[in-house]
């Protein structure tokens, strides 16, 4: 019975997903899509973290490339924009896998400080090559229109992609996770003098969990550069890669709908927190964090599991 709930919510969630772009403004279409957006960068960097255990705080690097490649390529070679997602993908995996292949030799803080140097060292070296990324002025872009014969304007197309891959990439992780390569980098995580006893090529496995979760930042990237329209070094800063850290432990780490809880927290809370105090907005954002973990310090979705096993049990038990 639970399991058909969740389905028949998923369902009616999806749905109303698919209304919605017909009933509320263009700019809260744009808010959504940075939604989804973020929430393939919280899911790509939960796989890391959450269930892989290799701490990060240089995923707005990866962010970076994979916007970077999209303006670059639509701007410079005129490509068409659908290609150059799968190719930042391609592009962030392989630096991913190549940057984990050094860092195995790293773990906890000391990882921690290699890929914090990653995010400081990495919009530096993008205002270097002005000639390709337009310097500090950045590259601006138009936003696609819809395919040809399909009524959606911009932000309506936009809002529609952006969900698209957002559901084909939750399904994949779901499918990598749920395997014998999802437990292999669990049981890293948990035991890594164990996984290897056992036969796990641990090294192999840390280096390609680290390059998945830099193809799906990069896809978030490349997506963020479409809906927005504009990239430039300053906004891939690491405040963002600790924004990123915040929403997988706001949304529930280990958990692919945590992503999901994550971003919407990260979009919507500064806003909030803005217009609670023009002063203080940080403060404020301060104060919704710690509220956060003390109420719910297993995340958003641990708190939505333990909720719902509480009221199924109850209805379970004989009245």
């Amino acid at each position: 019975m639970p399991s058909r709930a969740l389905r028949l919510g998923l369902v009616v969630v999806l749905a109303g997903a698919m209304v919605l772009p017909f009933v509320v403004t263009n700019f809260r279409l744009f808010q959504c899509a940075q939604v989804f957006i973020y929430a393939i960068a919280l899911l790509g960097l939960n796989i890391l973290i959450g269930y892989n255990g290799q701490f990060s705080l240089g995923h707005s690097a990866f962010y970076a490339l994979g916007a970077y490649t999209t303006a670059i390529m639509i701007d410079q070679w005129s490509v068409p924009y659908g290609w150059t997602i799968p190719v930042a993908g391609l592009l962030c995996l392989i630096a991913g896998f190549l940057f984990g292949i050094p860092a195995l030799r790293l773990e906890g803080l000391y990882l921690a400080l290699a890929t914090f140097a990653l995010a400081l060292a990495v919009p530096q070296i993008l205002k270097y090559f002005e000639h390709w990324t337009g310097g500090s002025q950045g590259i601006v872009l138009s936003k696609p229109a819809a395919p040809k014969g399909v009524p959606l304007n911009p932000d309506q197309w936009l809002y529609f992609l952006t969900l698209f891959v957002l559901l084909v990439l939750l399904v994949l992780a779901r499918n990598l996770l749920a395997g014998r390569t999802g437990r292999a980098i669990v049981a890293i995580r948990d035991n890594p003098i164990a996984a290897q006893a056992m036969g796990v090529n641990t090294a192999l496995y840390k280096s390609l969990t680290f390059g998945v979760s830099a193809a799906y930042t990069g896809i978030a990237g490349a997506l963020s550069a479409l809906v927005i329209a504009f990239v430039a070094p300053d906004a891939f800063d690491v405040f963002l890669s600790i924004t990123f850290l915040s929403g997988i432990v706001i949304g529930g780490l280990a958990s692919i709908s945590g992503a999901i809880f994550g971003a919407l927290f990260i979009q919507f809370v500064p806003n909030w927190a803005q217009d609670i105090s023009k002063a203080a907005p940080w403060a404020i954002y301060g104060v919704f964090l710690i509220g956060f973990m003390y109420v719910m310090p297993r995340g958003i979705a641990g708190a939505v599991r333990l909720g719902a096993a509480r009221w199924w049990r109850r209805r379970a038990e004989p009245s």
